[in-house]
């Protein structure tokens, strides 16, 4: 009997360390998975531009937070950033400095640094910058978009 017992209390910790390395493997998969999809949206963002690249990347029920105000959903989002390259002179570039993600798998986020610039009416270089916080949702055909920034 007291074999039986430790047979079976060693297969039930063998069980259980599988289980822990199985969900570990997963997180840093799914942390790698938003990582490239944060990559490829600056990389489209710079290429292509930013409104095609913010509509392209974001979830139907996108919230943006800009100069205090809430842009709430894709077609509002589509409305504030305008006219697609309106300006050839503008940029937004940024590179997440962390990546983190929900052990369900299904919620993540990133945030890091971020630079903005533009030619403003008067030929002038306009430049800003400061932080980017992000939170990436797992959409039903496994991709990635982005519900707030």
């Amino acid at each position: 009997m007291k074999r039986q017992l430790i047979l079976i209390f060693t297969a039930h910790l063998v069980l259980i360390s599988c289980n822990m390395e199985t969900k570990n493997n997963s997180i840093e998969q799914w942390k790698q998975e938003i990582l490239t999809t944060e990559q490829e949206f600056a990389a489209m963002a710079k290429k292509e531009g930013i409104k095609k690249a913010f509509l392209n990347y974001a979830a139907d029920d996108v919230v943006l937070l800009r100069s205090k105000k809430l842009v709430e959903g894709k077609k509002a989002m589509d409305e504030f950033f305008g006219i697609p390259n309106e300006s050839e002179h503008e940029s937004l570039e940024w590179k997440p400095d962390f990546v983190d993600v929900a052990a369900s798998g299904d919620l993540g986020y990133t945030y890091g640094k971020f630079t903005y610039s533009a030619i403003d009416s008067t030929g002038n270089k306009v430049e800003s910058s400061g932080i980017f916080h992000t939170v990436w949702k797992k959409q039903p055909d496994k991709t990635w978009k982005f519900v707030w920034d």
